[in-house]
């Protein structure tokens, strides 16, 4: 509708009737942009949602033996049963790996383990240099 087609219409109403019309006018316009705004807005949340929500991968809570240090105790094996667990929690830190194989010593092993740290707290400075000083 142009220009000259809404002046003649609003030409024709008294001036209250002006300004309500004027003003459902505007009002309406308003709500079409609120409404075009709160769409976008939805779809930026959910765009963002998806790919800052990702879902993690499970993790697995292997439970292994703790490793005491005695003649009888196979250190292989506690290991093979150590690397399967980190693995199966998906611990990729060098230390919370550290972290996690001394929360699985007991006895002497644990013993020593923390007899080592109480003189250098950086001692076992990978899982591997761990598992060679262990053995």
């Amino acid at each position: 509708m142009g220009i000259l087609a809404v002046s003649v219409m609003l030409e024709a109403l008294n001036r209250d009737a002006q300004h309500a019309t004027i003003a459902k006018f505007i009002q309406n316009e308003l709500d079409a942009e609120r409404e075009k705004f709160e769409l976008l807005r939805q779809q930026q949340a959910a765009a963002a949602g998806g790919s800052m929500h990702s879902r993690r991968p499970e993790t697995l809570m292997i439970d292994i033996s703790k490793h005491i240090g005695v003649e009888e105790d196979s250190l292989l094996r506690w290991f093979v049963e150590l690397d399967d667990a980190i693995r199966a929690r998906r611990i990729d830190d060098g230390d919370m790996q550290v972290a996690f194989a001394q929360s699985n010593l007991a006895g002497r092993a644990k013993t020593w383990a923390l007899g080592l740290k109480l003189h250098d707290p950086y001692a076992f400075g990978s899982l591997e240099a761990f598992k060679s000083r262990l053995k």
